[in-house]
């Protein structure tokens, strides 16, 4: 029988007599996947958008420039449409940066809530215009991904991360 008769593998709770079984455990790992999952996605969303010279164009098919276009009269916000279109290939590049770091620092952990919020935001501004015409609104999947990254805003990167890492430093610094 594991400690004190719980069969809990023999860890406590810090500070009290209870133990920390499986579903402690399962808390603390429970956004993992949806970490994993937001950040390998926005990582690939990047580097499609930085390996495809079509999007990173002002016009033709596939470009930044034509998709904005096509999306201008039916978006929730149109001056944020006509901004990127002042200099669609300038606003492609960002975007695809934007994209890789958010990846990038959601699967490493890095400032786990400010990657969260930066996914958040693409995936609001990206509602607000791409996908603001697709009926129903449940087809459309910028949405879906924004409402995705909140819990990570709340939580943040708690576990396998920089973050966690850093915290962990910071305890047991004197």
């Amino acid at each position: 029988m594991a400690y004190g008769g719980y069969g809990t593998g023999g860890t406590r709770a810090y500070g009290t007599n209870e133990p920390r079984g499986w579903k402690h455990t399962a808390g603390r790992f429970a956004l993992l996947p949806l970490r994993v999952f937001l950040g390998v996605t926005f990582l690939y969303a990047g580097l499609d958008k930085l390996t495809d010279s079509a999007f990173l164009s002002a016009s033709g098919n596939g470009s930044i420039g034509q998709v904005m276009s096509s999306v201008r009269d039916g978006s929730a916000v149109p001056w944020l449409v006509d901004l990127a279109l002042k200099a669609p290939e300038g606003f492609g590049y960002a975007l695809a940066v934007a994209e890789l770091l958010v990846g990038l620092a959601t699967l490493l952990g890095i400032f786990g809530r400010v990657a969260a919020v930066g996914g958040a935001l693409i995936s609001l501004s990206l509602w607000l215009t791409v996908s603001w015409q697709t009926t129903p609104y449940y087809y459309g999947n910028d949405l879906a991904y924004l409402m995705a990254w909140l819990p990570l805003v709340l939580a943040g990167s708690s576990v396998f991360s920089l973050d966690a890492m850093r915290a962990l430093h910071r305890r047991r610094m004197p």
